[in-house]
């Protein structure tokens, strides 16, 4: 937290003057003592004296006096809020592999499910696009504010065959990058746009024109970063083969593909080996890319609890001495 106008801290001093001084009244008034001559009633005044209750109206008065000051000076906190013109795009990898079983109840089903979680707990202000890719990409949704539009556009998700991802991070970039100058934001040089990719792949390429690295050095130059999450075990399988040789064939993730392209762009890189990790690593990515933290001025904050402490001290002061503090 910061202050505006930290100068006028200094009116913070009025508070310990104030303590000083009604430590040295009580410290007086416990001089006269010796003029009670009947011991019952001496007894029954140290007692109500030495209360810690008598002390509550001072203490909330002079937390009222220690915000009120604070307030004077402008406090200033660094606060989340919903991000302006934020966008996201899903970047899906719907090649063969995603039919394998070994994260439950399929790669591609349990990818659906974290995405739906996603938008579930992102504000309704948030736009979202969806670029599924397999042999190459296909954009199923714009960047838009309609939620319920991507959650169909989810539903027609099925694995296909090849893996073309750098072309897909390309096309997802393009994508993220034209919704913005539609809507007047373009790339500043060394900042980076209101938008992050939040890519799903389980496979290493092996089909399309631009290699990952390629495609992830054209999302840092446009200052998009790119959030991504490799699905699946090593051991993971999907069938396949022709004649005699059908079977089982193995479909380990590729995190080191995945890895490379967030460090590239600024993003962060996850590793997923059942649904209910791929379902956190979505959520937690949904309070990451749709906030931005932001300084915020809080005077009245204090204000109003410098009113609430006054009140407390007045009121306390009319329970515990019949009168004000």
């Amino acid at each position: 937290m910061s202050f505006a106008s930290p100068v006028l801290l200094l009116t913070l001093l009025v508070v310990p003057a104030i303590l000083v001084y009604a430590l040295a009244v009580d410290r007086r008034r416990s001089r006269y003592g010796i003029e009670f001559t009947n011991l019952d009633v001496l007894a029954a005044v140290v007692d109500r004296r030495r209360s810690w209750r008598r002390w509550v109206p001072l203490a909330l008065l002079l937390l009222a006096l220690a915000t009120a000051a604070a307030a004077l000076a402008r406090p200033n906190a660094r606060l989340s809020v919903p991000a302006n013109n934020q966008t996201v795009i899903f970047l899906v990898d719907v090649s063969g592999s995603m039919s394998a079983a070994d994260v439950e109840p399929t790669r591609l089903d349990a990818a659906v499910n974290a995405m739906r979680g996603f938008l579930d707990g992102v504000p309704s202000s948030l736009k979202v696009g969806l670029v599924a890719f397999s042999s190459q990409p296909q954009v199923l949704a714009p960047p838009t504010t309609d939620h319920q539009l991507v959650r169909h556009q989810l539903g027609y998700l099925a694995p296909e065959s090849a893996t073309a991802l750098g072309d897909g991070l390309a096309a997802a970039v393009k994508l993220a990058v034209s919704s913005l100058a539609r809507a007047g934001v373009h790339h500043q040089r060394g900042r980076f746009l209101p938008a992050a990719i939040v890519l799903e792949s389980d496979g290493s390429q092996n089909r399309g024109f631009l290699q990952p690295q390629q495609a992830a050095h054209i999302a840092r130059a446009a200052g998009v970063r790119v959030y991504g999450v490799a699905l699946g075990t090593p051991t993971g399988s999907m069938s396949g083969g022709f004649g005699v040789n059908i079977g089982p064939i193995g479909v380990p993730p590729d995190p080191a593909v995945v890895r490379r392209i967030a460090k590239i762009t600024g993003g962060r890189a996850y590793t997923a080996r059942n649904a209910t990790r791929l379902t956190s690593i979505y959520t937690s990515l949904g309070s990451r890319i749709s906030h931005t933290t932001e300084s915020r001025e809080i005077t009245s904050w204090f204000a109003v609890a410098a009113a609430v402490f006054l009140l407390g001290a007045v009121g306390a002061g009319r329970l515990v001495e019949g009168r004000l503090p």
